[in-house]
């Protein structure tokens, strides 16, 4: 089976970058896997300055190699942003599209060193994508972590361990999502809060431990149903990040003031 080409996908917005004002590619370590020599791909979008201290948002997909909905929507998610800068004015957006490259290359939900990648974080790991995440998470300070996964779910799915977060970001992210990939049959959109957390399901996807980083923040897992359309996952998970954007600023806002 030939592999897929991570060169090929990240192209376009690649050349974006050499045209930006706000874009830019920096990609992150080196390290082999069985053939393969590979860098961890991080495109930093340095919104427009405003008056306050620049919100720092971490976002992260294909952590699961046979997941590349979730790292064609960061993809289109930071085009998109970069046409229309204002949109994500007083940001710093770091995204890392493909986070098991050669799980991408391979098609699989592995990495080419058979380890679930997702299930090594901040377990002394000797994995060196997992090395080098940790280490992204634990220097750049996020005010937030998102991650996009697909998956056998019913509908758009989204879990935070905050309670607060689900109100204000997760469930506003939720309902933009919808409008592009309604409810299949019974789905219905899925919240995970911190009541929730001892659950397997609620704890997949999670990026963040508190008592390893010193910055402590926010963080959301959204979903997308594997059967739908490919083109739709993407859409879905566009508007859902596009909506968390628009609503993070108002929630520090309503935060200061309360």
């Amino acid at each position: 089976m030939p592999r897929r080409s991570i060169v090929g996908f990240l192209e376009r917005l690649i050349k974006e970058t050499g045209e930006s004002d706000y874009l830019v590619y920096r990609p992150v370590g080196a390290f082999g896997h069985r053939g393969g020599t590979y860098q961890l791909a991080r495109f930093v979008f340095m919104g427009p300055a405003s008056e306050d201290e620049p919100v720092r948002l971490g976002l992260f997909a294909g952590i699961h190699g046979d997941e590349p909905e979730g790292s064609q929507a960061l993809v289109e998610f930071l085009s998109r942003l970069n046409r229309e800068p204002e949109r994500a004015r007083g940001y710093q957006i770091f995204a890392y599209p493909i986070c098991n490259p050669s799980g991408f290359e391979d098609d699989t939900h592995f990495s080419r060193a058979g380890k679930d990648l997702n299930h090594e974080f901040w377990q002394g790991s000797y994995q060196p994508e997992v090395y080098y995440l940790e280490r992204e998470l634990g220097a750049l300070g996020f005010h937030g972590v998102i991650s996009l996964h697909s998956g056998d779910v019913g509908s758009f799915y989204g879990h935070s361990r905050s309670w607060t977060i689900r109100d204000s970001l997760v469930r506003p992210a939720l309902q933009a999502a919808l409008q592009i990939l309604p409810r299949d049959g019974d789905g219905v959109p899925s919240e995970c809060t911190a009541a929730e957390a001892t659950g397997r399901k609620c704890r997949e996807g999670l990026l963040v431990n508190p008592y390893e980083m010193t910055s402590k923040p926010f963080e959301i897992v959204f979903e997308t149903p594997r059967r739908a359309p490919a083109a739709r996952q993407v859409e879905a998970a566009v508007a859902a990040l596009d909506r968390v954007v628009a609503d993070y600023r108002l929630f520090l806002a309503l935060q200061r003031n309360i």
